[in-house]
């Protein structure tokens, strides 16, 4: 005998109803008044920051060394 609780095969976990139910209705990709790209789909600023200061360190790491290696070899 089942319980009044026990959901069964309907359990609201499983069911695509109750899924759908907790999403908003969207028709295309770029539905809305922001048709840019979503803030989730985006890095955050700092680590933004982050990741060009550090291309730059590189590059100048990279540059300094090859340097080096130019001058070592003007000889």
């Amino acid at each position: 005998m089942k319980d009044g609780n026990d959901m069964g095969a309907t359990d609201a976990s499983t069911n695509p109803a109750s899924l759908n139910a907790a999403t908003p209705a969207r028709t295309g990709p770029n539905t809305g008044p922001n048709t840019g790209p979503n803030e989730e789909d985006r890095a955050p600023m700092t680590f933004t920051v982050r990741v060009f200061i550090y291309l730059v360190g590189v590059h100048f790491i990279a540059a300094f060394l090859f340097f080096l290696f130019y001058v070592a070899g003007a000889k």
